[in-house]
């Protein structure tokens, strides 16, 4: 007697809703790198100002809608590779959840509305949003597929970011502050590369190009160097401060890079730092204790 063929399960994959497919793909999460744009109100010791709160806000919402045309756009690109890929395979446009063209038609309208944002606060500001949708531009094209450049360009868009809040507000801001803002995000992108590097290995499955240009030697050693200089530039930014005060605040950093390098090495996180940012609780409370005591110190030492 023949026995009974076993069935075979198939696991259904719903797709998304048209405008859950979108929401995904503007990538609201990675909107927190956005919060930059606020620095100017804290290190110049404007949180009281109602008017630069509006400004900032409005620089907030300007870049939040660029780099999420930003992304659409790289989501095009990229789509090929990221159906192979074990996590991106999952991005709206690669699981063909959202077209090609419906993703690039939204990325034309928010980046219109981002740059109609930005001129509402000046030429300068328009400029700084003109020069970072470049930047991102040139990265989604050609520039992430070159070592070395590739965290170069992302350490740059965070800089301009840095700039374009003080901008917004008009304020000074510190070189320093500029310099550590680069270094902080590098070792951001350099520590990502390292949990992609980890991923694909662990995975045995293909990568982004990039990838072949890089070992895990090489970007243990960078990641090392680059969260030292975050930390030196970091302390002499704070000699400079409104307030000699601010050295107080170095430990908090000092906590927060070693606790990254913990993350990243002992449990290879590091291929999405918006999620590690916003989910592990110890930098959380780093950030918000950095935040509240940088805060306090430079209101009172400007007062």
């Amino acid at each position: 007697m023949a026995l009974p063929e076993q069935a075979v399960v198939v696991p259904l994959v719903l797709r998304r809703r048209p405008v859950d497919a979108a929401l995904a793909a503007l990538r609201p999460r990675q909107w927190s790198k956005n919060l930059l744009l606020f620095g100017g109100l804290v290190f110049a010791a404007e949180l009281g100002d109602p008017t630069r709160w509006l400004e900032a806000g409005a620089a907030f919402a300007a870049y939040c809608a660029a780099s999420s045309a930003a992304y659409l756009v790289n989501d095009v690109v990229d789509a090929p590779h990221d159906r192979l890929h074990p996590v991106k395979r999952s991005r709206p446009v690669a699981r063909g959840d959202l077209a090609p063209g419906a993703a690039l038609a939204l990325a034309a309208i928010l980046a219109g509305a981002a740059l109609g944002l930005a001129a509402t606060l000046g030429a300068p500001s328009l400029a700084f949003l003109a020069a970072f949708s470049s930047l991102q531009l040139a990265y989604s094209l050609g520039l992430k597929r070159l070592v070395l450049v590739d965290v170069m360009a992302i350490s740059g868009l965070f800089v301009l970011r840095a700039g374009a809040g003080a901008t917004a507000i008009d304020v000074a801001i510190s070189p320093w502050l500029l310099l550590c803002t680069g270094l902080l995000a590098l070792f951001l992108a350099l520590a990502k590369r390292r949990g992609e590097l980890v991923l694909v290995g662990a995975e045995r499955t293909p990568g982004r190009p990039v990838l072949a240009g890089y070992s895990l030697a090489l970007v243990d050693q960078l990641v090392g160097l680059v969260a030292g200089a975050t930390v030196v530039v970091y302390a002499l930014y704070t000699f400079t401060a409104h307030s000699p005060a601010m050295m107080a605040t170095i430990p908090f950093v000092v906590f927060g890079v070693c606790r990254y390098l913990l993350l990243v090495h002992g449990r290879a996180l590091g291929e999405e730092p918006e999620t590690v940012l916003l989910s592990d609780g110890p930098i959380l409370a780093a950030v918000g204790l950095w935040a509240a005591a940088a805060a306090a110190i430079l209101t009172l030492g400007g007062a």
